[in-house]
């Protein structure tokens, strides 16, 4: 592949909720709900944020790190299941917000939690035959939960951009492959004009989530021919801070490798935005020369895998737009009361 990435930006809201007033609402122990799922708190969008407001100052802050003219973006792709318009695409208003109008492709994405780094890889096709110049894919989502659910504790909002060029002096990283892994697995779903989602409980792990991130894993090794000692860090889609551990000991990386990219403990799971902001995370901290294994997980069900190693042109581009760890610091804590209010539970 001769495509790589020029700029990448992330917002995760500044409202949280600690795991802990969910579980004492619903009579459940705070201490085993935290220690199950290894996770703290989770981000609350405010009354005034949706997928589309994240996915703008996502794209807003990838535009400031690439230093790019946003009239040279030839395609928007927004991943969300969480859009919020049935029929009217999220793309075309963050398209419209960065400048990039109108001589440009735009469509909105929907696999559950992938859909972000599908649209990577959509833009790296598009920008590989010479159609664009530039491309950006968007994960961002203010995920649903049904209260007293076990999704409750997990669902969060945040969002995360990539924006794809040749991989020439102005890419801080290159993407030296991509390999998806895909089945009809119905682990977590959702019927129209249904609220909340369903899931398949314990289902949604090992026929799910673990067979294609591992699969996705093994065929993007095969098809480099690396192993998982060629790689500085790692980065595997969040549901929880529990999967990301196992997985990677099931691959052979080690804790160390997770670490810089796993975000989950503090925001919760940002479904789309997931992988976006814990390669976001990493991207941020990454030295030149430098290599990630970044795995994607959407539910129905699908992996997408990538190999990306960190280029000299990062150390003049990370300290140009906010990073992950400024997002996780600037926080706000909110009760169950004033979370049900801002999420709609309450209905007159």
């Amino acid at each position: 592949m001769n495509v790589g990435i020029v700029g990448y930006g992330v917002y995760i809201p500044r409202y949280r909720i600690r795991l802990d007033d969910i579980a004492k609402v619903w009579g459940e122990d705070p201490f085993r709900v935290k220690q199950s799922l290894m996770v703290e708190e989770k981000s609350v969008p405010a009354p005034d944020e949706d997928t589309a407001t994240i996915s703008v100052e996502s794209a807003r802050n990838a535009v400031r790190r690439a230093r790019i003219n946003p009239q040279d973006i030839g395609a928007v792709y927004v991943g969300s299941e969480s859009h919020p318009y049935a029929v009217k695409p999220t793309a075309t208003i963050v398209a419209e917000a960065i400048e990039a109008t109108p001589n440009l492709t735009a469509a909105d994405m929907e696999f559950a939690c992938k859909a972000g780094t599908a649209g990577i890889q959509a833009c790296a096709g598009l920008v590989e035959m010479g159609q664009i110049k530039y491309g950006i894919s968007i994960g961002a989502d203010t995920a649903q939960a049904a209260p007293g659910d076990a999704l409750e504790y997990t669902a969060a909002a945040g969002g995360g951009a990539v924006i794809i060029g040749k991989n020439d002096g102005e890419a801080l990283a290159e993407i030296e492959g991509t390999y998806s892994y895909t089945t009809d697995t119905p682990d977590f779903w959702r019927r129209e004009m249904r609220p909340y989602p369903k899931h398949g409980g314990r289902f949604t792990g090992k026929p799910a989530y673990f067979k294609h991130v591992v699969s996705a894993a093994h065929g993007i090794l095969r098809q480099l021919k690396l192993t998982p000692q060629d790689f500085t860090h790692a980065v595997f889609h969040q549901p929880n801070g529990k999967f990301p551990y196992q997985v990677a000991e099931e691959l052979g990386f080690s804790k160390a490798q997770i670490t810089c990219g796993l975000v989950v403990p503090k925001i919760g799971n940002t479904y789309s935005g997931s992988t976006m902001i814990g390669l976001a995370a990493v991207l941020d901290k990454a030295k030149p020369g430098d290599r990630i294994l970044v795995v994607s997980y959407g539910s129905g069900a699908g992996s997408d895998a990538f190999s990306i190693r960190v280029k000299e042109a990062i150390e003049e581009k990370r300290d140009l737009a906010p990073k992950v760890e400024q997002f996780l610091n600037d926080k706000i804590y909110i009760d169950y009361s004033t979370y049900a209010k801002y999420k709609g539970l309450l209905v007159r």
